[in-house]
């Protein structure tokens, strides 16, 4: 079965390295990152040239020249993963397609679904491989698979177990083509791309539970935030007599005060330095007593 690949994260290319090989990827183009904006290769195409697979970028994946593109390739079916654009008419039409979604639909549409899922506490998300629509992930469902959400959860920790069940939802849906349902009206909600006021910790009105959420699922890819502080691992804890919003060291212990009890941060970035344990912060900022 001839297919080509659409998708951009790092998600993507861990679920690219678990199928048979495309034989077109096509992802985003390179664009600056870092301190020195050095112009960077997407991670699915650097994942796609070190597979030896042929990669096209294009400015805009719905202009003619891209579908014209994408044609030649004659594909019985088009993968599209995290592709971080969306697809419009006539693209959608044009060939057999499927997107893998890493939530349990029609719950977590949108950009960030595993973020949403670990702040919001659910007890497990999924994969759905559905066909994509005009609608934002309003498409028709053909497979579906859950995974719990542990307590001690992250981004990277989950999302990684989701990598291979994405693939082998994936396979399924190409070599079984199981019929496609429509997504249930109930349920419905929404996973907001993660924004700055989103990455903030704020333990006044925040309780330690959904401080240590945040950090979770923020980590490692984005990072939460409280003060000039990038907060990188942490874990609730007793108050120990902290008010919300008070930042205090003990017995190596470092404590953020929060609406009900605290977070114990444990790891930290200062700005414009290197990530260290928390302690280390502490007796740096002589916030020990």
């Amino acid at each position: 079965m001839r297919t080509v690949f659409l998708g951009t994260s790092e998600f993507a290319a861990a679920v690219l390295e678990r199928l048979p090989p495309p034989s077109l990827v096509v992802t985003r183009p390179d664009r600056p990152a870092g301190r020195g904006r050095k112009l960077t290769a997407p991670p699915v195409a650097a994942r796609a040239r070190e597979l030896g697979l042929p990669v096209y970028q294009p400015a805009n994946v719905n202009d003619d020249e891209a579908r014209a593109r994408i044609s030649e390739e004659r594909p019985d079916a088009v993968i599209v993963c995290a592709f971080g654009a969306l697809l419009k008419e006539p693209l959608l039409s044009e060939h057999p397609m499927l997107n893998v979604h890493p939530s349990l639909l029609p719950r977590w549409r949108g950009a960030a679904p595993v973020e949403r899922a670990i702040m919001a506490g659910d007890a497990e998300t999924g994969v759905s491989i559905m066909r994509p629509t005009a609608g934002f992930d309003e498409g028709p469902v053909c497979a579906v698979g859950r995974e719990e959400i542990r307590d001690d959860d992250d981004y990277g920790s989950l999302s990684a177990r989701l990598v291979p069940l994405s693939a082998r939802l994936l396979l399924h849906a190409l070599d079984d083509q199981p019929p496609f349902v429509e997504q249930a009206a109930e349920g419905v909600t929404y996973a907001e791309k993660i924004g700055p006021e989103d990455r903030t910790l704020d333990p006044q009105r925040q309780d330690a539970a959904e401080l240590d959420r945040v950090v979770r699922a923020l980590h490692p890819h984005i990072g939460a935030r409280w003060d000039d502080l990038k907060v990188l691992r942490a874990r609730p804890a007793d108050a120990d007599g902290v008010g919300p919003g008070e930042l205090a060291a003990s017995d190596g212990r470092v404590l953020l005060g929060a609406r009900e009890g605290a977070l114990e941060l444990l790891e930290v970035q200062p700005a414009g330095k290197r990530a260290m344990a928390a302690a280390d912060f502490a007796r740096g900022h002589r916030l020990e007593r």
